[in-house]
């Protein structure tokens, strides 16, 4: 496995060390370069991070992300015909892929998507006709000369501008956002539905997907994550509370209705327990880049599927196994309804998710190698190469093991990325982000 140390900004560790609950990061999300990563949180503001360029007199400064942006993208609402308080909370952010000098991301709360512009400012107009310098409009009786503004240098200024606001179209909570490789389109997803926008057009949207049954006591699940094929724009992929992933091909109907493909993997009896339908919810889905396979991420394990195969993953990985002993006492706190992520390195070969206790998983798809790392201001000083974690389950305890009793289940990793190109990951510890690099960079 790659060994990856902590990253040695200070300003950096400075900028993102929250205390408050508002503060708690919600999604993590590179831009297609990676030369930017944006962070949105409880309180609905969204950071955004730029990496160094290259400099001659600090070799090692190429690599380390520092506050470049930082807007409030959501505030908080109220639902007034259902008497329900909407959270600014940010729970997902997608970037579009730049097509010239500004950048464009998407972000959503439970119930807005709004379109964001981020360009960057360097020079300022002066020698106005019909306003002063400091803004106030002129006398016209006092103009006794045209004048030819001019531009002149000024600091760098980042401006963050809302472009566009999708509102009115969910009933239900949005789970994810996901851009279509058109770069015209993109979808969202509720707990019933999936619709379909237009980047350009905010007053309507497409309903592709509807599992809302027509007697709501006869639900059985709900849509928990949803995604556009990286390729093919026609194709996405959406997962459920039962376990099951079902592929759609928007060239069959415009109603989604019917899947083209259902995943799902046989349950053993023999395993079956008060809990088994809780654990098998999918939290997470996502393609490999290079759109071949996919990978789903339940409560113990991440599952990687060939999308040619429905039958049975090719892969299983279990992420924290130890636990199963201690799904009773994680139902009773409700860590057993927590939703983990998990991300594609840029060459599909290996994967990452989270746990607790600030632990973080990474599998090597092609040595079948894994490891356990700690994500921890105490533990890591910056330069200093992360050590491999492992956890005791029963038995006797070795001197770097840890037991699976004393594992803290307030401090989780539920959100993680992993930069497009070169080992860069960057980790949500609840509400400090840690960015590692791989040792060879």
């Amino acid at each position: 496995m790659t060994t990856f140390r902590k990253h040695s900004s200070s300003s950096f560790n400075f900028a993102v060390n929250f205390s408050l609950v508002a503060d708690v990061i919600s999604t993590v999300e590179f831009s297609h370069s990676g030369d930017l990563l944006a962070t949105g949180d409880k309180g609905g503001r969204v950071v955004i991070f730029q990496r160094e360029q290259e400099n001659k007199s600090r070799p090692h400064s190429r690599g380390e992300y520092n506050v470049y942006s930082t807007f409030q993208s959501h505030e908080p609402e109220f639902d007034y015909l259902k008497s329900l308080e909407i959270e600014e909370k940010i729970n997902k952010i997608r970037w579009l892929p730049q097509q010239g000098a500004a950048r464009f991301l998407l972000s959503t709360n439970d119930k807005t998507i709004k379109l964001w512009k981020i360009s960057e400012r360097d020079k300022r107009a002066e020698g106005y006709n019909l306003k002063d310098e400091d803004g106030r409009l002129r006398d016209p009786l006092r103009i006794t000369a045209l004048r030819v503004p001019i531009l002149k240098p000024m600091d760098l200024m980042v401006e963050a501008s809302p472009r566009r606001v999708f509102a009115n179209a969910h009933t239900y909570h949005i789970n994810s956002i996901s851009v279509n490789s058109d770069h015209e389109t993109y979808l969202s997803a509720d707990d019933l539905r999936i619709n379909l926008w237009h980047l350009e057009i905010t007053d309507r949207s497409f309903n592709i997907v509807d599992i809302k049954p027509a007697n709501m006591e006869e639900l059985t699940e709900v849509i928990t994550a949803a995604e556009f094929h990286p390729h093919q724009c026609n194709v996405l992929v959406y997962s459920s509370s039962k376990g099951t992933i079902r592929l759609c091909d928007m060239r069959s109907s415009a109603l989604c209705d019917r899947h083209s493909k259902f995943f799902e993997e046989p349950e053993d009896p023999s395993s079956r327990s008060f809990f088994s339908e809780i654990i098998s919810s999918v939290s997470d889905v996502k393609f490999s880049h290079s759109g071949r396979y996919m990978m789903t991420r339940d409560y113990l394990s991440v599952k990687v599927w060939d999308l040619n195969m429905e039958s049975r993953p090719v892969e299983t990985h279990q992420v924290h196994e130890y636990l199963r002993s201690k799904l009773c006492s994680l139902y009773e706190n409700d860590c057993i309804f927590d939703k983990f992520e998990c991300c594609w390195n840029g060459s599909d070969s290996a994967i990452m998710t989270g746990s607790y206790n600030n632990f973080f998983r990474m599998f090597d798809r092609t040595t079948w190698r894994d490891v356990t790392l700690e994500a921890s201001r105490e533990n890591s000083k910056p330069r200093a190469s992360l050590k491999p974690r492992r956890v005791c389950a029963g038995g006797k305890r070795k001197k770097d093991e840890v037991s699976v009793d004393s594992l803290d289940f307030s401090k989780k990793i539920l959100h993680t990325a992993w930069h497009p190109v070169e080992n860069i990951i960057a980790v949500a510890a609840t509400n400090n982000l840690y960015i590692f690099q791989d040792k060879a960079n």
